[in-house]
């Protein structure tokens, strides 16, 4: 009987803590296209109110980021996706908005989070995809 509470203690203690999922999408509305190559941070709040960074990546080919690192953890808080727009492959598109910072809520550790954002040369917006 020790020996299965052992073993099952150490499949517990050996599986890893449930971690909410985090990825994104640019999609460029004005010429239907996902936004290629455009540089992500991952911020999440501290306890002292500031940011931290906790992760990185730049959208591929058709404007997807679809992790920000291999197992990473993502608890609860409050986090902030921030794309360059300045990096936008387009040169002529000059945007508007040269830095889109959107910010969320992450609750559930087993949820996956989804936040697109759709952009225009003068205009953007997001939601919860999934």
């Amino acid at each position: 009987m020790k020996t299965i509470a052992l073993a099952l203690l150490g499949a517990v203690l050996a599986t890893p803590a449930a971690a909410a999922d985090i990825s994104t999408h640019v999609l460029d509305l004005a010429r239907g296209v996902g936004g290629t190559g455009i540089p992500v941070i991952l911020f999440k709040r501290d306890g002292n109110g500031g940011w931290q960074q906790v992760g990185t990546a730049t959208t591929d080919a058709n404007g997807r980021v679809r992790t920000f690192g291999e197992a990473k953890a993502f608890g609860p808080g409050n986090y902030q996706l921030r794309f360059d727009m300045s990096r936008y492959p387009d040169a002529a598109a000059s945007p508007f908005f040269p830095e889109i910072t959107l910010t969320f809520r992450v609750t559930d550790r087993d949820g996956h989070y989804h936040v697109p954002v759709v952009v225009s040369p003068y205009g953007y917006s997001t939601y919860r995809g999934n």
